[in-house]
């Protein structure tokens, strides 16, 4: 409750209905750093088994360039295999040196996470930047279909 004086020789104080937002502001300002503060704290690094993507397949070059590792982690360029070593100059041979092209990178589920990452790394040392990750698409039955690009035959288009 706030007073006013009007008149300095006036015994009689009134009371002053006007709200003091002071408080409130001091209030909310505190409230505003305390989740600024909290609000990276509360994320969570949880291992997880990552889904299928039920992602549109994007349009396919006409010659993509596909990156295979294999369970046992070789490399395969296209159908060929290559040493992690060669890697670099085979990629330069079959995209004549164009670096800007998008390498389309399978990885078979057996290999780790960290694997994948270290070819990922070769890849980039290699100054291929543009990188796909080739997955499964969902087709909502309960078992994931290999993604058929635009312009490529499933089995059944073949057996018909």
């Amino acid at each position: 409750m706030g007073v006013t004086l009007k008149d300095a020789y006036d015994g009689d104080l009134a009371e002053v209905s006007d709200i003091n937002v002071t408080p409130f502001i001091d209030v909310i300002l505190v409230l505003l750093i305390i989740f600024m503060v909290a609000a990276p704290l509360s994320t969570v690094d949880v291992a997880v088994d990552l889904p299928v993507s039920n992602a549109q397949p994007q349009p396919r070059p006409d010659k993509p360039v596909f990156l295979t590792v294999k369970p046992d982690l070789t490399l395969a360029l296209g159908n060929d295999d290559v040493s992690r070593a060669a890697l670099q100059t085979t990629l330069d041979q079959q995209t004549n040196h164009d670096r800007e092209q998008r390498v389309f990178l399978r990885a078979d589920g057996a290999v780790s996470y960290s694997e994948l990452m270290k070819v990922m790394n070769l890849l980039r040392d290699a100054g291929y930047l543009k990188i796909a990750l080739v997955g499964l698409e969902d087709t909502g039955q309960g078992s994931a279909v290999p993604a058929a690009l635009p312009g490529a035959k499933s089995a059944t288009d073949t057996a018909r």
